[in-house]
């Protein structure tokens, strides 16, 4: 009896997998389907991923504490205030007003978290969105 599927091992020429499949995705359909889509859509999206894992960091979820990691909140927290500052001319005020109110409650729930609070100016993203005050 063969240990190969009827497909056959990776790499083969078996008929099972056609070019969409799940084990072989279709990647022009893929950039295709990227290529339809907004810069303004891909820019927020990766902000609300950003904002979204920076709060899972700060222990601002359900599980409170179980993924809290500081330093890697204040990586995400920089780099969600990094691109709001570079895309700013690019986004309109009606997508960028709620993503700015959302990164200064991040800056502050991480100035809230850390047992020795940066300096005014000093805390993430602050390089770019100027010293956040509660």
């Amino acid at each position: 009896m063969s240990d190969t599927s009827p497909s056959g091992p990776a790499g083969s020429s078996g008929s099972a997998e056609s070019p969409g499949s799940a084990t072989n995705p279709d990647f022009d359909s893929m950039a295709r389907d990227i290529a339809e889509v907004p810069a303004v859509e891909v820019i927020v999206t990766v902000a609300v991923n950003l904002m979204s894992a920076a709060a899972v960091k700060l222990g601002l979820t359900e599980e409170g504490d179980k993924y809290k990691d500081l330093d890697e909140a204040r990586k995400l927290v920089h780099a969600l205030a990094g691109l709001l500052d570079a895309s700013a001319t690019e986004i309109s005020s009606f997508h960028a007003a709620p993503l700015r109110d959302g990164l200064k409650s991040l800056q502050l729930a991480f100035r809230e978290a850390s047992l020795v609070p940066d300096e005014p100016g000093q805390g993430p993203g602050e390089k770019y969105t100027g010293p956040v005050y509660g």
